[in-house]
């Protein structure tokens, strides 16, 4: 488990400030019901001086060569977008390997037109030196949505999505995004400067906000297809300038055109929690999530304290209980198959001491994960005959996709097949595409048969946050995302049914995980600088809270003040109490920041 104890620094100096309770998000005040379908409201799309004049019932838009140079909100009258030189700017872009960019201007012989081609719709149509684009602009008289949707090719191959881009965004705004479980940042903040986050592993919800005082607005993409896109926060030469990117699947070597996804904007009055509770609507619905909310057992919303990475000593057990009841509390447990931890998956066969430890857990009340993997598994696995094939590559390099540990270090995967099998002392492990049905197959078999034998009722599986476009990026005419969905319900559905635990949470994981081990802030090994800055947002508790609780992931023994944050930033983003212990005796005599998590708990 030497992998997984990252933090052994001091470093991070920040002092814990009062923790703030968990918050069960309901109907935020202000938040705008979205109109019956049956109560048509007019919406206005009008081209005046080589303009494009929106109107809905919530806002007011000016679209000038592609770009959006005027977004107002009806209801407080105030205005998003600075005036800004279309020169300096393109409306859209091509984006290759290695985030190249192709501008769509006129500076290059280029020209862009507009054209009207009804009352409710009008196009944007590119022609530039290096390839072709039509932005379609249309509104959605139901919500009052403004809807914009960009495509666009070259006959250069390799073309990896397309970007429309609004610029001129006002200084005072601020992002609040489902980053690393939700951010609320100044688009200049450091930590998000000039930045691309893809969907779902990083963009958590094709949904942005940008918010002042009295309100302000958001974008999103109500996307069912598991279509692979990405915001772009900023630029080398502007902050104050957002992307949305729509991919093209891999392999993208002879690409030529991308686009086909919508992105609608909207304005609001109020906080945050107002166009958050409207997305997570359309989700709810979009997904038949309500029937999901249903299946969830009872004692997932009892659950008070968490242990990450539990050591398997019985003495633990022991300690805990006198701390908290049992049943409120859940134990993540890599270390407990014959196999050293993070070899020789997918099997998954007891230890005895495992055996132990799990069946005291069970006797005692806790709820106890065991450390299982959903993709990652290793070559040298006879299993691995049967999916050699189906393995992750990157979308740019094609590397295989994966890592190796090779003393306290991480290495790629080896391109050698025959070293690739024959590597176990080195921890080699390749990912496997969850869309292959004979994959799922056999990790279902192997989980099974341990849920079985141990009386398990609840299992964690790693790496679920793990899928993104890839070279190979359909197998079975599945994506990744799709893929891992229909892995992760497979699992849920083994036996009599399990609690299924992951790591990371999106919204295409967490619909069927009850608990997801998050991580913070772009701080996997080490707390990133200003990782005090990226707390106090729960925009994914609120999107997600009622289908996915989330827990702490690494360093979290409040032994060094970055510890002390890493756990006061867990429960500021809605987490589960949570902490990392080596030892009964820290627990029966804690230190003040594992003692904190203890009485919150116990609250």
């Amino acid at each position: 488990m030497k992998r997984r104890n990252f933090i052994k620094t001091t470093a991070g100096a920040a002092i814990l400030s009062p923790i703030a309770p968990i918050v069960q998000h309901n109907t935020a005040p202000g938040v705008n019901k979205e109109i019956k379908a049956t109560e048509k409201m007019s919406s206005s799309i009008q081209i005046r001086d080589n303009q494009l004049f929106v109107e809905t019932h919530t806002q007011t838009a000016i679209f000038i060569d592609g770009f959006l140079s005027s977004l107002k909100n009806k209801q407080t009258g105030e205005e998003y977008i600075q005036s800004y030189d279309h020169a300096d700017y393109s409306a859209l872009q091509l984006i290759y390997s290695r985030s190249e960019t192709v501008d769509f201007n006129e500076k290059r012989y280029g020209k862009t037109s507009l054209r009207q081609n009804s009352d409710q719709q009008a196009e944007f149509i590119f022609h530039s030196w290096d390839g072709d684009g039509v932005v379609t602009i249309s509104a959605d008289n139901v919500t009052g949505d403004l809807i914009v949707e960009q495509s666009a090719y070259s006959s250069r191959p390799g073309l990896l999505a397309c970007r429309w881009n609004i610029p001129g965004i006002k200084q005072h705004l601020q992002l609040v995004a489902p980053f690393f479980q939700g951010v609320r940042l100044k688009l200049d903040d450091p930590l998000i400067k000039d930045s691309r986050w893809a969907w779902p592993m990083y963009w958590e919800a094709g949904l942005a906000i940008l918010q002042s005082e009295e309100g302000g607005f958001y974008l999103h993409t109500r996307d069912t297809e598991y279509r692979y896109k990405a915001l772009k926060v900023g630029s080398d030469t502007d902050p104050f300038v957002l992307g949305m990117d729509t991919e093209a699947y891999g392999p993208v070597d002879n690409n030529l055109a991308a686009g086909g996804l919508t992105w609608r904007i909207n304005v609001y009055k109020g906080g945050w929690q107002v166009p958050a509770e409207i997305y997570r609507n359309w989700l709810w619905g979009a997904y038949g999530l309500a029937k999901e909310e249903e299946k969830r057992k009872a004692w997932i919303k009892d659950v008070r304290l968490a242990v990450s990475w539990c050591p398997g000593d019985p003495a633990v057990l022991d300690a805990l209980a006198k701390k908290i009841t049992p049943s409120k509390v859940l134990l993540h447990f890599p270390d407990w198959r014959t196999d050293i931890y993070d070899q020789n998956y997918p099997s998954y066969l007891a230890s005895e001491s495992g055996k132990s430890f799990i069946s005291k857990c069970r006797k005692m009340g806790f709820h106890i994960m065991p450390h299982f993997n959903s993709i990652d598994m290793d070559p040298s696995h006879p299993a691995y005959a049967f999916i050699r094939d189906f393995q992750y590559r990157d979308l740019e390099t094609k590397h295989l996709m994966g890592w190796s540990w090779v003393n306290g270090s991480a290495m790629g995967v080896p391109e050698s097949n025959a070293n690739r099998m024959t590597n176990r002392d080195k921890n080699v492990m390749i990912k496997v595409h969850p869309g292959l049905s004979m994959w799922r197959s056999i990790l279902g078999e192997n989980i099974y048969k341990a849920a079985s034998e141990l009386d398990l009722d609840c299992v964690f599986i790693d790496v679920t946050l793990v899928t993104q476009n890839l070279h190979n990026c359909l197998v079975e005419s599945m994506t990744s995302t799709e893929g891992m969905k229909r892995l992760i319900e497979h699992t849920g559905l083994l036996g009599k049914g399990l609690v299924v635990g992951g790591e990371g949470l999106n919204e295409i994981t967490m619909q069927g995980q009850s608990f997801a081990q998050a991580h913070l802030f772009k701080s996997w090994q080490t707390s990133t600088e200003g990782l005090e800055r990226a707390g106090g947002c729960d925009l994914n508790s609120l999107l997600f809270g009622r289908l996915c609780r989330t827990i702490g992931y690494s360093g979290l023994g409040g032994n060094t003040k970055d510890e002390e944050l890493r756990m006061q930033i867990h429960i500021e983003h809605g987490a589960i109490p949570t902490i990392t212990i080596n030892s009964a005796n820290e627990v029966l005599t804690p230190n003040s920041a594992v003692k904190h998590m203890f009485d919150l708990a116990n609250s």
